[in-house]
């Protein structure tokens, strides 16, 4: 009875047990719906909204939305919308969708979806009733791709209504049969049966049409239109799903549940939207970590365990099966790899539990320990290298600690000497972090260091490290101002201890060696270049019996006296007048002394000013030097009186350069006079630079003088200088023309003729002038007035000079090589311009200097001043030839035409005198 009891009680227990839990669970799913049903059109495009899964009294917590087609998506609110084009049937569509709450509850709800009724279209009005002609039209042919042997395969046979009255045969042509793929379907000519003779794949020719004619076996002509005939390859499952795409994820460690981690791609080649093609993703491994979604194929995870330093990468192995995952689906598998990426769920660990080390004292910027630490994330980044800090100890600041960024260890530095007197042993405290933060509960770690400081020792020491003394500038040499003293550390006392002077830059103090008194041996100067800021710094130097040394400081301040006077910085200047104005400077002045010994500065002029000068607006160290009257250009020199503070100064000489300014630039006032002397200069360059450029072309010129072929010129004038009467006005048989002998025209000015006398230069460039008739004397030789006359008959140039009067001026012409021109009142003027007279000058001094390079010494004798009593051969008077023309005909006197005027003064002339011979 009892056991009978006791088993009643479990059973009502267990009873009771599941109810609650029935009840629980119907709580769970009360706020999910089981179906839902909704109506869409026959044809549905992608994003078309069909439903939405309402969570009724549950929108307190939070679900996660999943769909089992891939035809259709599932927004974060439970909105069902079509992912593709989708297509429903009569028969209609089911598919299911998972809802996932926060607690890993699943709920699954069943989609119902039927299309729409197609309205009905309002009847249209009967059309009138025609008569067609009818035609043969067999229905649509199905045929089964990759159907299985044997072959050919009968599929359907064709008929005419002409075949009723006319003896008629069939034939087909097109795709499948004379077009690829040939010979694929015949046609029996007389009875029109179709036939199929080899299997097609529905993915390569999904559809065939070709096209049936029927012919009059007599006439051969067609009776009946030609027919379209459709052949409909129907799809078989025959192809496996595949995988798209990479296959590699990545996912953190420790990821939530229902993370994504990424989604499987796959394709089937059988008939889109068809059971073939329907592919259901499953997960054949690691199934306790990851989870796929059954339509889609995304991975989401399934655990929180996921640990890198575990397991870095995670092999899943994923199938895909068509047909809905039906076991007589055609199905394909592959392996999806997972890695897991860090994240600092791990920090740094020391290796010991306390560390101790050693240092030497009055060491400084040494390295005292090695700290390594151990860290299990990805090396190399923020997760893994470590920060370390000092958290207790350092207080003084005599410790640094840096990380070696190659083995991640704690590098621990003394950067200030320790004193082992000051304390022997010193405890740190050090924590290790990551330069990224801790994720998770974890907590940085420490450890202690314990540091042993040694004795050693050491050398005297001064106490205080630097001594500061005060002392008055110019105090008398001999005076004490202070004593310095070290102390042994060891013996904290100063016997035995030996002072010397280390460092004294102007030798002003002496250290006393016994003592460590300091006083003066030379004037303290505050203005000296060895005082810097009032201030002036030696070093002492204490030695102990055991000879080790200590060193220590001394700054002297220096208090100033007013022992410098004063003084203008810039005495010279320079002060340019603008427009008549009266000009000013300003002057600036300075003292070596300090306040109140210094500025601000008291100007005034001294007595030789005499009223010329004043001065305006003082400030502290400068004053305005200005003009009081208009001065004369030139240098003054102004006295002027500068007091400091205390009214010490003397009388100091400013030089004032007076001038004109030459540019009204403010700033850039220089002196007129200043400036041209620089144009000038300039200048004065540019004339040597032209005068060695001249230089030059001359010895050029030499250079080509002297490479030059000599030559000689022979000017034969046999004339005979006489002038021989003509009874014609043409050249007679005595005159001898001359091709190197020139034209030399008389200058007229206007109407009035021109007298005067004629003088001759010769090839030795003498000169003569006296009286001669008009009639000779134009072109010879050399004439050297009435009484000596002289003609070189080799190498003679003949030049002509004429001194004429005219308006009562007197003027001389010349013509020859050279040129022609006058020398008048107001020099020479030549008609032919300087070019060509150089020219000829050139020419002339070539030949002569042939001439006398080359002649005999005999031709001296022709260079002799000869006379000669007529006017024959080799007068100086000379003939008239030059006055013949070259090229001209021995017959033809048209040259009379162009004869110049000096011709019609000499014709004039000579008819007059013939005149007068006629009428003796």
């Amino acid at each position: 009875m009892v056991y009978g009891g006791v088993l009643n009680m479990s059973t009502g227990a267990i009873l009771c047990s599941v109810l609650i839990y029935v009840v629980l669970i119907q709580c769970a799913q009360c706020c999910v719906p089981s179906t839902i049903q909704a109506q869409v059109p026959v044809e549905v495009k992608p994003g078309y909204v069909v439903s939405k899964v309402n969570v009724g009294d549950c929108s307190a917590r939070r679900f996660y939305f999943s769909v089992c087609d891939p035809d259709f998506a599932v927004l974060p609110d439970g909105t069902i919308v079509t992912a593709r084009v989708t297509r429903v049937t009569s028969e209609g569509r089911t598919f299911c969708v998972w809802a996932q709450d926060q607690r890993h509850h699943r709920f699954k709800v069943d989609v119902t979806l039927t299309h729409t009724e197609q309205p009905h279209l309002p009847q249209q009005k009967t059309a009138v009733l025609r008569r067609f002609r009818r035609r043969w039209s067999p229905p649509p042919i199905y045929l089964q791709e990759n159907a299985p042997p044997p072959y050919p395969k009968d599929l359907e046979q064709i008929g005419s209504d002409s075949s009723q009255n006319q003896t008629v045969y069939y034939t087909i042509s097109g795709p499948g049969v004379t077009t690829h793929p040939v010979e694929v379907f015949s046609c029996e000519r007389h009875s029109g049966l179709l036939r199929v003779h080899r299997p097609l794949d529905r993915e390569e020719f999904p559809m065939i049409v070709f096209t049936a004619r029927v012919f009059n076996k007599v006439t051969h002509k067609e009776t009946d239109l030609p027919l379209p005939i459709t052949v409909h390859i129907e799809d078989v499952n025959d192809n496996a799903p595949e995988f798209v795409g990479s296959l590699l994820y990545t996912v953190e460690e420790h990821s939530k549940i229902g993370t994504v981690v990424g989604q499987i791609n796959a394709t089937d080649n059988d008939e889109p939207n068809t059971s073939h093609t329907k592919i259901r993703y499953s997960l054949l491994s690691s199934t306790d970590l990851f989870l796929i979604h059954s339509f889609s194929g995304v991975i989401t995870t399934k655990s929180t365990s996921l640990d890198r330093e575990t397991q870095e990468k995670h092999l899943v192995t994923v199938e895909i099966r068509d047909m809905g995952g039906a076991t007589n689906g055609l199905s394909n598998t592959a392996t999806a790899t997972i890695a897991l990426t860090d994240i600092n769920d791990n920090p740094p660990t020391f290796s010991e539990t306390k560390y101790k080390a050693r240092v030497e004292e009055n060491k400084g910027n040494i390295l005292v320990l090695r700290i390594p630490v151990e860290d299990k994330d990805v090396k190399d980044t923020p997760n893994w290298r470590a920060v370390f800090k000092i958290v207790k100890g350092n207080e003084g600041g005599y410790f640094r600690v840096d990380t070696d960024p190659k083995t991640n260890e704690g590098l621990l530095y003394v950067i200030k000497p320790l004193d082992h007197e000051e304390g022997s042993h010193l405890m740190l405290e050090m924590v290790a972090e990551n330069e990224a933060p801790l994720v998770g509960s974890g907590a940085w770690m420490q450890v202690p260091v314990e540091l042993t400081v040694g004795d050693e020792d050491e050398g005297p020491v001064f106490s205080p490290p630097l001594l500061r003394l005060r002392v008055l500038e110019n105090i008398p040499n001999g005076t004490l101002i202070g004593t310095y003293t070290a102390v042994d550390p060891e013996t904290k006392n100063s016997e035995g201890i030996t002072y010397y002077e280390n460092t004294d830059p102007a030798s002003w103090i002496s250290v006393d060696e016994s003592t460590g008194g300091l006083k003066t041996t030379d004037t303290i100067d505050r203005e000296s270049t060895f005082v810097s800021n009032g201030m002036y710094n030696i070093t002492v130097r204490a030695v102990d019996t055991s000879k080790k040394q200590g060193i220590g400081t001394v700054l002297i301040v220096i208090d100033d006296v007013n022992d410098n006077n004063p003084k203008i910085t810039v005495p010279d200047q320079i002060l340019c007048e603008k427009d008549g104005e009266l000009g000013s400077i300003t002057l600036h002045a300075e003292d070596a002394d300090a306040r109140p010994y210094g500025e601000p500065f008291t100007f005034e002029l001294g007595e030789e000013a005499d009223g010329k000068w004043k001065l305006k607006d003082a400030s502290g160290t400068s004053v305005v030097l200005q003009q009081a009257v208009a001065l004369p250009l030139g240098v003054y020199s102004i006295p002027v009186v500068v007091k400091d503070l205390q009214g010490v100064g003397e009388v100091q000489m400013v030089n004032v350069r007076l001038c004109e300014c030459a540019t009204d630039t403010p700033g850039e006032e220089v002196c007129a006079a200043l400036k041209r002397s620089a144009v000038l200069g300039t200048w004065g360059v540019l004339a040597m630079l032209l005068a060695l450029l001249l230089l030059l072309l001359l010895v050029l010129l030499f250079v080509f003088i002297c490479s030059t072929k000599r030559e000689k010129l022979y000017l034969d004038d046999g004339s005979g200088g006489m002038l021989i009467k003509s009874n014609t006005e043409a050249p007679g048989e005595e005159v001898k023309t001359d091709p190197f002998l020139l034209v030399c025209p008389s200058p007229v000015e206007g109407d009035v003729p021109l007298k005067g006398q004629a003088v001759d230069l010769g090839g030795g460039m003498g000169v003569g002038m006296g009286p001669a008739p008009l009639g000779g004397g134009i072109c010879g030789g050399l004439g050297g007035g009435p009484d000596q006359q002289h003609m070189y008959q080799e190498n003679a140039f003949h030049t002509s000079t004429r001194e004429f009067s005219a308006d009562g001026q007197t003027n001389i012409y010349t013509s020859g090589q050279y040129g022609q021109g006058f020398y008048g009142d107001a020099g020479f003027v030549n008609y032919s311009g300087a070019l060509d007279m150089w020219r000829s000058n050139e020419l002339y001094l070539d030949q002569k200097l042939v001439y006398f390079y080359e002649e005999e010494d005999g031709r001296f004798a022709d260079d002799l001043l000869k006379d000669y009593g007529y006017e024959g051969e080799g007068s100086s008077v000379g003939s008239l030839d030059c006055l013949s023309q070259m090229g001209i005909e021995e017959d033809s006197l048209d040259f009379l035409d162009t004869l110049g005027p000096k011709f019609r003064l000499l014709a004039s002339a000579c008819t007059r005198k013939a005149d007068s011979e006629e009428e003796e």
